[in-house]
C-alpha cells in the first residue's frame, strides 16, 4: 500500500539526518504521534503536510518521491 511506502520513505530520510521522532515532529511544526502513524502507514498523509516533512528535511517533493514501493 501507498501508505506503507510513504512512511518507510520517512522514516528512512529521518533516520539518515540523525532525527529523533520527536526532534523531526518539531523541525516539521507536526505532533510526534502523527510522524509515528505516517511512519506506521497508518494515516494518509496531506499534501501541506508532506511539504512539512521535506522542508524538515531540507529535500523537494521530487526527491522525496525519488524511490520504488
Amino acid at each position: 500500500m501507498i501508505e506503507d511506502a510513504v512512511g518507510k520513505r520517512i522514516r528512512e530520510l529521518r533516520t539518515a539526518k540523525c532525527l529523533s521522532q520527536e526532534k523531526f515532529a518539531e523541525l516539521c511544526g507536526l505532533d510526534r504521534t502523527y510522524i509515528t502513524s505516517l511512519e506506521n502507514g497508518k494515516r494518509n498523509i496531506a499534501i501541506v503536510n508532506l511539504e512539512k516533512i521535506c522542508n524538515a528535511l531540507n529535500i523537494t517533493l521530487k526527491d522525496f518521491f525519488d524511490f520504488k514501493y
